[in-house]
């Protein structure tokens, strides 16, 4: 058996978080390093390692995540100024952690391209 990864292991309740949002398919939290004034991580609670290991039958899920993204971006007060999501895809894309999660940012102005 693999090593659980750190979200994972927030899921599981074995490391705290800041936690934003809850229910029986994800959790979203504050990020530790937040990289905008608000940073959030949303992410699903079956373990699934990123974009390119989605099946079809994660279609339902991936729409309610969207929809939650959308919800606590208006929840913290970032709908009307905007805000940016973010999902790194593998090493190249910047994924840190084999676990499928999307960046909510804002807060401030944030440049393009990304870096």
């Amino acid at each position: 058996m693999s090593e659980k990864t750190i979200f994972k292991r927030i899921i599981d309740g074995e490391i705290p978080c800041q936690k934003v949002y809850e229910d029986d398919r994800c959790l979203a939290f504050h990020d530790i390093s937040p990289q905008a004034p608000t940073h959030v991580l949303v992410i699903p609670k079956k373990e699934i390692e990123s974009v390119e290991t989605l099946d079809d039958t994660d279609a339902a899920m991936i729409g309610h995540l969207w929809l939650v993204i959308r919800n606590l971006a208006r929840e913290l007060g970032l709908a009307e100024s905007g805000y940016r999501v973010v999902v790194n895809c593998g090493a190249d894309g910047g994924q840190a952690v084999p676990h499928l999660h999307y960046h909510i940012l804002g807060g401030r102005s944030l440049s393009w391209p990304p870096g």
